[in-house]
């Protein structure tokens, strides 16, 4: 296990080598040790925990494997899951600029029309998770099965999420009940496609991603060029495919470096920086549902939200075949990590909860 760490201020640009800063100025938390602690735990071939406390960056990185190539920390992961904090921002945004509501029918949107006393499936239903759909459709694993171990969702389409979608019968009224559902997101990023008249990737680059300066940042893998990060099975042998999600690209298709990740994660630490996202970046923070004994459970458009002794923590993780990925900030502290490594979730695996600790810890 070889580790190393570099720190910057502020944050560097996506696409420019950052400049080590002469002060580290962890503000004497030890963030570089108990972030190489975490490197180390993560038992992965590739791993990089990226912290940034009021604008100022530790990034370490580490790995069990044999030199990528390039730096660790410029190499663009599979966040999986964490990609719908991606699209519960774009929707946040296209609601705060006029052009949706987010009260939408989705099916009305996808050209269909709603069977009489069916209540409609909106866009908020679907990026909340509550619109009655299971976490996946009823055929996706006899489809999915053949490609299990390599690439499961890409053989389940565009139009076949779609069309799995309009058939689907809710047993609960939309609204009523939680479930955390790949289906619901990946449907709402087609709806989102169909009433822009733009597909999902195309509206969140132009939306979300060059706003941000988020240029190491996509929806789909590089050409063999070397820029993304290898994944790896339970045990860190085993190279994988680059993930394709399919259809289901709004739910986990997003890969990016760690830089990328900590740029995304400041913009919602200080949403005045971005004009045209301050409202949406604000939008995203403010709790819509609560749910669980005692409303314990409280969730934003886009993250998943638990207090601390100071404050509100927002996050999301999210995994692939082979890589896995941890967003997370807290405005209280001024504070953002993300975290990825390269190997495949395992029973037991520290690596999700050892980047909660650190942010939840923090004071």
């Amino acid at each position: 296990m070889t580790t190393g760490y570099r720190t910057s201020w502020p944050g560097p640009p996506a696409g420019r080598e950052d400049q080590p800063s002469r002060n580290p100025g962890d503000g004497g938390a030890g963030w570089p040790e108990r972030l190489a602690g975490a490197v180390t735990a993560a038992d992965a071939p590739d791993t990089v925990f990226a912290l940034s406390r009021h604008g100022r960056r530790t990034v370490v990185t580490g790995g069990t494997g044999g030199s990528p190539g390039r730096p660790r920390d410029r190499l663009r992961y599979e966040i999986g899951s964490a990609t719908k904090a991606f699209t519960g921002l774009l929707l946040a945004h296209l609601v705060d600029s006029g052009l949706l509501t987010g009260g939408e029918p989705a099916a009305a949107l996808l050209g269909a029309s709603r069977p009489p006393g069916r209540a409609p499936v909106t866009l908020a239903h679907l990026v909340t998770h509550t619109a009655g759909l299971p976490a996946l459709p009823a055929d996706f694993y006899p489809r999915a099965l053949p490609a299990w171990r390599t690439n499961p969702y890409a053989r389940y389409p565009d139009a076949r999420v779609v069309d799995a979608f309009l058939r689907h019968r809710p047993r609960h009224r939309p609204g009523t009940r939680w479930r955390y559902s790949n289906f619901g997101v990946a449907v709402l990023g087609h709806a989102l496609g169909a009433a822009t008249g733009t597909d999902w990737q195309d509206l969140l680059a132009d939306r979300l991603l060059a706003p941000l300066a988020l240029r190491d940042t996509a929806t789909r893998p590089s050409e063999g060029d070397g820029l993304d990060a290898v994944g790896h099975g339970k045990d860190g042998t085993g190279a994988l495919p680059a993930f394709d999600a399919g259809g289901f690209r709004a739910a986990g298709a997003v890969r990016a470096t760690p830089h990328d990740l900590l740029t995304f994660l400041e913009a919602h630490l200080d949403p005045d920086r971005f004009p045209p996202l301050t409202g949406a970046l604000r939008a995203v923070r403010t709790p819509v549902l609560r749910r669980g004994f005692g409303h314990r459970h409280v969730h934003t458009v886009a993250w998943f939200r638990h207090p601390t002794d100071g404050g509100p923590l927002y996050f999301h993780s999210g995994a692939t075949l082979g890589q896995q990925a941890f967003l997370g900030f807290r405005p209280d502290t001024g504070t953002a990590l993300a975290a990825v490594c390269t190997r495949r979730f395992r029973s037991g695996d520290p690596f999700v909860s050892a980047a909660y600790a650190l942010l939840a810890e923090e004071h």
